[in-house]
């Protein structure tokens, strides 16, 4: 292997050790975030620091803490605006929007979603458009926005709700005036409409999503990620909508890898509506999966989301959680068994399904033990009209890997007409096998055409994926522009505003002089004249751009300059004396004058002089 080839390994093995050092000490996971991005944002920081390689930089973050928030704020890139791509914010308002509100009550709320938020600007455009289109006192009784990011700092200056004027350019007049007003050097949002969005920290990897959503918001941020946390993300958004929800992503994101959870509704302004099928694997996965990392969150669920969750399957089935709680019951459970929405919550214990119609309690300790699911089967069950239903009751361990256990499903399968069911299996087998026979010689003629397809289908779709990730990448790159150009604006803005104090110090300074009757001539340490007044012209003879920049001691004036050239060393190294000077000289017209000379030293704070400052003044 290569000497530069064993050097990058080495970076990129350290540049994970990076990665974990802020997960572990900050308990920020970018463990699904693209590397090549990461990289560049974490290089923008070294260089700041002048620091050549990742392991110098994690030594840096060990040694100074508050390196980590400029560090995050870079990586976590704020780009965004209001209405950005105006003409998919138009087809936003005049097509989905409508359709959304056309589908509820006049009763019935409307929940949006605005994930990643960032400084909060697509939050309030889409709070715009509803006050367009409700309202502002039908917005207030019925919408609530959420607007989340992981980016506490950009979060507060969401909250805030002030901009500069040039933030709010791509809202038109009309809009600005009515929704904004002046507060000092910015403008803020109106206060109603600031009402109608909630914002808070959410982790869109690990956090649980927010659910019954009418559209989720989420532009320009699953670029960010690798392929496999966006499925995983899109899996948490496809649980979070409604049935009839959309989901409005940036110009860069095309889904093209989950068209089994979304569809296209408008793929030029990257619009898509949630498809209805769903896996109920998929469903229990994100109900179950984020049990351990947020303990607690079981209390805050939202019972009728769960109860949704199963309604349609059709096998009684329920959910206890571990600790003895009843969580979720589907509507054939509800309706068999006898529970409400109050159960849910209640200690399994206490419900009468734990015993009846058999001891379930110490079969779920049981599986726990086990850690395998068992079936208890024909377990008899009486109706209260005299008939017997028998039922297989299958509990099974809820688990992920090698994480405690989440809970144990409890199925309830009615086998009442088993052994009819049996027969008419056997026969539909028997007739299964003929059509197999025949579907035999079929399936071996379609076999190499299938394999053909398949090939070329899996070479598309890797073209595909691989035309989306150097998009999304330019995407960011894009972005990453953007940020550096608005920070140096801010410099430039800074750099304008030093200099114009600079030239009013330096006017300040030559209208002090100016007004000075005694002669002043400012030298520096290689005795180069740097200010020369206009009593020095008058005295002398020449203007001050004549001289500037000259050796004093290359002077031809009536003054004897050699004899200044002692007391102006003296004055540089600290031992000038204290005494003025009186020397002959003459003036411009030729005449013989007497001059009192003292030298001061030209200070800054420091150490040694800058040089000196001569004030020279006839007698």
């Amino acid at each position: 292997m290569l000497p530069s080839t064993v050097a990058a390994n080495d970076q990129t093995t350290i540049f994970e050790a990076l990665l974990e050092y802020l997960r572990r000490s900050r308990g920020f996971d970018f463990v699904g975030y693209k590397r090549s991005s990461l990289q560049r944002r974490v290089t923008k920081r070294m260089q700041v620091h002048h620091i050549e390689n990742f392991g110098d930089y994690l030594d840096y973050l060990k040694v100074h803490p508050e390196e980590f928030l400029a560090l995050f704020n870079t990586i976590l890139i704020n780009v965004t605006s209001f209405f950005r791509d105006l003409t998919a914010w138009e087809y936003l308002a005049t097509h989905i929007l409508p359709l959304i509100i056309k589908h509820k009550s006049p009763d019935e709320p409307l929940r949006f979603w605005t994930a990643g938020c960032a400084s909060g600007e697509e939050a309030y455009s889409l709070a715009i458009l509803l006050a367009e289109t409700l309202g502002i006192e039908e917005c207030l009784r019925r919408v609530k926005i959420y607007a989340t990011d992981v980016n506490e700092e950009a979060l507060t200056q969401a909250r805030n709700a002030t901009y500069k004027a040039k933030d709010i350019e791509s809202i038109s007049e009309v809009l600005q005036q009515r929704y904004f007003k002046p507060v000092g050097d910015r403008l803020a949002l109106d206060g109603d409409l600031r009402r109608l969005v909630i914002f808070g920290r959410h982790d869109l990897i690990h956090d649980a999503p927010i659910s019954r959503m009418d559209l989720l918001i989420c532009r320009n941020t699953l670029m960010y990620f690798n392929a496999d946390t966006q499925k995983q993300i899109l899996a948490r958004f496809h649980f979070a909508l409604n049935d009839t929800g959309f989901l409005f992503l940036g110009k860069a994101e095309m889904l093209l890898t989950n068209t089994d959870l979304f569809s296209p509704l408008n793929l030029q302004h990257r619009i898509f509506k949630k498809a209805r099928k769903m896996d109920r694997r998929d469903r229990l996965l994100v109900l179950t999966q984020n049990r351990k990392e947020e303990a607690g969150m079981r209390s805050t669920l939202n019972v009728r989301v769960l109860e949704a969750a199963f309604n349609a399957m059709p096998v009684a089935q329920i959910v206890v959680d571990a600790d003895s709680n009843l969580i979720l019951a589907n509507q054939l459970a509800r309706s068999r068994f006898g529970i409400d929405g109050q159960d849910l919550g209640r200690p399994f214990q206490d419900l009468e399904i734990s015993y009846r119609p058999v001891e379930l309690r110490s079969q779920i300790e049981r599986v726990y033990k086990e850690g395998n699911s068992i079936l208890v089967s024909d377990v008899i069950r009486t109706w209260s009209d005299g008939s017997i239903q028998y039922l297989d009751i299958e509990i099974s361990l809820l688990q992920q890997t090698t994480s405690d256990p989440l809970g144990v499903s409890i199925s309830f399968n009615e086998v009442t007409r088993y052994h009819q069911l049996q027969e008419e299996l056997e026969r539909s087998n028997q007739e299964l096998e003929t059509v197999n026979e025949e579907l035999q010689s079929s399936n071996e003629e379609l076999e190499t055409t299938n394999e053909e397809l398949q090939s070329s289908h899996e070479e598309l779709e890797t073209t595909n994926e691989e035309l989306q990730s150097t998009n999304e990448e330019l995407e960011t790159m894009n972005e990453e522009l953007q940020s550096s150009n608005e920070e140096l604006q801010t410099i430039n803005d800074e750099l304008g505003r030093k200099t114009l104090e600079l030239k009013q110090c330096n006017a300040f300074l030559e209208s002090i002089f100016a007004s000075l009757p005694s002669a002043v001539i400012v030298v520096d340490r290689q005795f180069l004249i740097q200010t020369w007044n206009e009593a020095a012209q008058n005295l002398w003879g020449p203007k001050a751009e004549e001289v500037n920049q000259q050796s004093i001691f290359s002077l031809d004036i009536g003054l004897p300059i050699e004899r200044l050239r002692d007391p102006l060393y003296q004055c540089l190294s600290g031992t000038q004396p204290d005494e003025e000077m009186l020397i002959d000289a003459l003036n411009n017209q030729g005449e013989s004058i007497q001059c009192s000379l003292s030298f001061n030293p030209l200070q800054d704070g420091s150490k040694e002089p800058l040089g000196v400052i001569l004030l020279i003044k006839e007698v």
